[in-house]
């Protein structure tokens, strides 16, 4: 099926908005009222792009965001694409409440991502490499380096380079070789001068052994190794004439499906993986100056569609420009550097003696927010401390996403070894973790850690660990419930908040939790806390129910919401129905959202804002102001239809009044915010904010106020 290029946004079988509107009560089930998926996400990569292009950003900061631009889009293609691509295939319907036909997304993504990619190479050619040559960093085509670099490049490839490669010839009775996903490889059309014969080949770049720009004299200039490879070609095809050469790379589908029901899910999950290495191919990209017939060879050879090539017309895999974004030498040019604080509650001095986080939690609930707060020494603190501690009966943990750096993993082996039980919930089925998270299962089980991988058709994307621990004549729970993964590297990258408490109500839902995760048993209900698949969706719609009560009654009532990403439909219907009532919502969703604000009658009270900036955006906080009656809830899960019925996820309340005043502030900073705030308007364009007189960021003001309140504990903790 080919695709068309309507994309159903504006299609006469659906009412707009606004004919909704004057034909009486709106449908809230009308399609014009929802933004699609897969779109709302190129918007989402649209103010990376921003970034990239903005002068006021760091320059090599900006270097950073062409790799983070380059590095989703792959990703996109890998899994939604190529979703949409089995949805034409199947011949299946709209996958989201806008309606939109997957072939039509697949032409309207096409377009935006051609001019997305456009920007983006103008913006690295004339405005990015020309201010790394003035700070002293040139990023040069091979044409532009003198003799001496030229020479050193040459010995470079000789002693290197040449080694490693491996020219395939594609045809003469040959099997097609193989590309792998989002390698870089080399089109060569060559020709037998002693036949007149003409053969293609390719060569594979080889920049996962060696570094896609190579660095020459003092190390401050680097050229694409690609094109050292394509200078030497004539000894890789000694006696062939080289007719034409460029480059091509291909993204494959990724996703997969394991049958969770297998009788050993590791092994599943490990053969998935290895399949995922030859799926589909669902882009092809190709050099703007690619002669037709290399072209044509490639196309037919890898069966895609025209739809599915793109050309490229600057550097081609501009993901590897983090290899220039991390040059040392350069802090002038990056954020100034960051390291998170420890909170005061847990600072010892001359007036305070080091107390057990045991003690400072079970005194009251601790919120902590990253990477603002170290990781070490609060979430990396606690796992330590259950540890060594001798009272410590168990710990039990989810692990999602983590790092060859974390203290957790080692933390379950240790405590194993010193008698402790040690449990792991460990989610294999972490899309492009899954390698890592199977080294670390394994080697916790080989260490005696009771590892476990979910439940069938559910992936656990929860963030908790439980510590039991023996006082006096029972135990007490001690909870972290995090927002983000157990990952320390991430954690000094992405937002993400934490809870610490010894609240037996928490205490309790988190251990039958863990029950229903490594057991059989279902809790009836919990006490506290909501947990998806199920009571999640409905405890969010019932705040919003709530807070439209009050609101009705009479009562200062408001919603504010600050999440990843924003899907469900249900839940986009209550805050329709909430807008409706009067009642004010404000969103801040950092990626997807397919609630479409400002319309009349249906969500002029909904306003809709995106952050980005130096750290990823990655806490999700839900707030139902309604007074003392107020509700105020973190955890892992957003408000999309896998989060809430797919997977294993957990919010809990924050009811300290102290720490929600903590959150309250961090919302109010957020919705000021006004440097790095996208606002959605309901035609569907992102406007970025203009600081005017007044500059706020909430990152920046976040940074300052830890800063500040490190500083005046310890100078009171020294006096």
């Amino acid at each position: 099926m080919e695709p068309t290029a309507h994309t159903g946004e504006e299609s006469s079988t659906h009412e707009t908005p606004a004919q909704a509107q004057a034909a009486g009560s709106p449908d809230l089930n009308e399609p014009s009222l929802y933004f699609n998926r897969e779109l709302s996400w190129l918007d989402f990569n649209d103010r990376v792009l921003q970034l990239a292009e903005d002068p006021s950003v760091p320059l090599l900061e900006r270097v950073r965001f062409c790799s983070i631009f380059e590095n989703n889009l792959d990703e996109f293609f890998m899994v939604r694409i190529a979703g949409m691509h089995d949805a034409v295939e199947e011949k299946l319907g709209p996958q989201g409440a806008d309606e939109i036909q997957p072939a039509a997304v697949i032409v309207e993504a096409r377009g935006r991502v051609i001019e997305m990619t456009s920007r983006i190479e103008r913006s690295i050619s004339e405005d990015i490499r020309p201010q790394l040559a003035e700070n002293g960093i040139r990023l040069i085509s091979l044409d532009d380096a003198t003799e001496e670099e030229r020479t050193e490049l040459d010995a470079l490839f000789e002693k290197q380079i040449f080694p490693t490669l491996t020219p395939l010839v594609i045809g003469r009775g040959r099997r097609f070789p193989y590309f792998s996903n989002v390698s870089l490889s080399i089109g060569v059309l060559l020709r037998n001068p002693e036949t007149d014969e003409e053969v293609v080949a390719r060569v594979k770049v080889p920049k996962e052994n060696l570094s896609r720009f190579l660095a020459v004299g003092e190390g401050k200039t680097f050229v694409p190794i690609e094109q050292v490879i394509a200078s030497n070609l004539a000894d890789l095809f000694p006696g062939m004439e080289i007719v034409h050469h460029s480059l091509f790379r291909v993204t494959r589908d990724t996703d997969y499906d394991v049958n969770d029901e297998a009788g050993d899910l590791l092994r599943a999950v490990e053969e998935e993986v290895r399949r995922r290495r030859f799926g589909e191919v669902v882009r092809l990209e190709v050099s703007d100056d690619m002669e037709p017939r290399l072209r044509e060879v490639l196309v037919e050879s890898l069966g895609v569609d025209e739809v599915q090539v793109y050309d490229t017309g600057g550097l081609m895999g501009i993901g590897d420009l983090d290899e220039i974004a991390a040059i040392s030498g350069y802090e002038s040019l990056c954020y100034p550097g960051w390291s998170g604080v420890t909170p005061p509650r847990l600072m010892q001095g001359k007036s305070r003696r080091k107390s057990k986080l045991f003690d400072v939690v079970r005194e009251s609930d601790l919120l902590v927010h990253h990477p603002y707060d170290s990781f070490t020494a609060t979430v990396g603190r606690f796992i330590d401390e259950a540890v060594e501690d001798p009272e410590v009966l168990a710990i039990k943990q989810t692990v999602y996403r983590t790092g060859a750096d974390s203290p957790l993993v080692g933390g379950l082996i240790e405590a194993t070894a010193r008698g402790k039980q040690a449990v792991c919930m460990v989610e294999l089925k972490a899309r492009f973790d899954e390698s890592a998270n199977i080294r670390w299962a394994k080697s916790m089980e080989e260490a005696g850690v009771h590892v476990v991988y979910g439940i069938p058709g559910l992936k656990t994307h929860c963030k908790c660990a439980l510590v039991v621990r023996r006082e006096g004549d029972g135990v007490r729970h001690y909870v972290h419930i995090g927002t983000g993964n157990y990952n320390p590297k991430t954690a000094r990258l992405y937002t993400d908040l934490g809870l610490f408490t010894s609240d037996p109500d928490i205490g309790a839902d988190i251990a039958e939790m863990f029950n229903y995760l490594t057991g059989y048993a279902r809790p009836k209900a919990y006490r506290k806390v909501l947990v998806a698949p199920f009571n999640l969706r409905e405890g969010i719609v019932d705040e919003i129910e709530k807070t439209i009560e009050a609101h009705r009654d009479g009562k200062p009532a408001r919603i504010r919401m600050k999440m990843n990403s924003l899907l469900d439909p249900s839940s986009i219907q209550a805050l329709y129905r909430a807008s409706q009532a009067g009642v004010p919502v404000e969103i801040n969703t950092r990626g997807i959202c397919a609630l479409r604000p400002g319309v009349p009658g249906v969500s002029e009270n909904i306003r809709v804002v995106s952050i980005l900036g130096r750290f990823l955006e990655h806490s999700r906080i839900y707030a139902f102001e309604r007074g003392e009656d107020s509700r105020y809830l973190i955890g892992s899960a957003d408000l999309m239809p896998r989060n809430l019925y797919n997977r294993v996820e957990l919010l809990v309340p924050v009811e300290d009044v102290h720490l929600q005043g903590e959150l309250s502030g961090t919302l109010d900073t957020a919705f000021a915010d006004n440097t790095g705030s996208w606002e959605l308007s309901s035609d569907g364009e992102w406007t970025r904010l203009d600081p005017g007189e007044f500059a706020r960021s909430l990152q920046d003001e976040m940074m300052a106020s830890h800063i500040e309140r490190f500083n005046l504990a310890s100078k009171d903790l020294s006096d």
